[in-house]
Formats: structure tokens, sequence, C-alpha cells
């Protein structure tokens, strides 16, 4: 993974972009943790409306830990202008990745063959065991998806 940028006044948050193969590895890596990836972009008014999902209280009260991942597939050239002052703006604290794959027919079935590429698209992944959601979730749908992959 490279870093993309660091950023001062992110509340010592940093950007960096990912490809699909580490981003699985890190989630797959962990059985311990439910980990839930959100692809999104700035642009895509129903990924921005379906955000605060992701910072729902309810997801505190699991009983597994519970790590939300937001990656962004923002063009590379907005991050200055676009991405890092919305983060900003809305106060993200979630680890944000910016997606450094250039063709989605690559990696779109990594995720799930089921993916038609639309966003807002949801991953939850513990272990090995995953859920897939296309489209924006609520807060009780992305429970339900959690629970699905908890052991």
């Amino acid at each position: 993974m490279t870093m993309l940028l660091v950023v001062a006044g992110l509340r010592g948050q940093s950007i960096s972009d990912t490809s699909i193969d580490h981003l699985l590895a890190r989630v797959q890596s962990n059985s311990d943790t439910i980990y839930v990836v959100n692809f999104w972009a700035t642009w895509c008014h129903p990924c921005v409306a379906e955000l605060p999902i992701f910072s729902s209280e309810r997801l505190n009260t699991l009983k597994y830990p519970t790590k939300v991942i937001l990656v962004s597939l923002d063009f590379k050239n907005q991050v200055d202008k676009q991405l890092i002052p919305f983060i900003q703006k809305k106060g993200i604290s979630h680890e944000v990745f910016l997606l450094n794959e250039r063709n989605p027919n690559e990696w779109i079935d990594k995720i799930d063959k089921s993916w038609s590429g639309a966003i807002p698209a949801t991953l939850i992944y513990q272990g090995r065991t995953k859920a897939f959601h296309e489209g924006e979730l609520s807060v009780a749908q992305l429970l339900d998806l959690i629970n699905q992959t908890s052991h």
C-alpha cells in the first residue's frame, strides 16, 4: 500500500490509497473484528445520505468489536478539492481509503459476484464470513447484515 497523502487538520487522520487485494487481506485476517466496508463517493447523493448510519451508537452495542472502513471511489485529482474538505466538514472519524484500482471489471467480482458496481455498496466481513448489500442501507438493515456474519 502506498501513501497518497497525509493531511494535517484531519484530526490525526490520513487518507491512504489501497488496492482491493490489500483491503480484502486486511478484513479477512481478523476473525475477532467485524469489518464494515462501505464503497462510496462524495459525488454520490445516496452515498452521502447513508454515511451517518456508520456512526450509529447501535454499532457500539454489538458483542464483537466493529471497525468501519470507508472506501472512496472519488477521482484521485479531486482528493484535495473535494474529498478532504468533505471529510473535515462532516467530521468523519472512520478510516478512509481512496481506491487505487483503475478497471472496475478487474475488482468488482472480488467484492461480490452479484455487485453491478453501483454505489453505495457495503461489505461486512468477520474472518472469512461475509455479507454484501448494494444500495442504501438503514441502521436496521446494517445490523441485520452484521448479524448474518457474526459467529
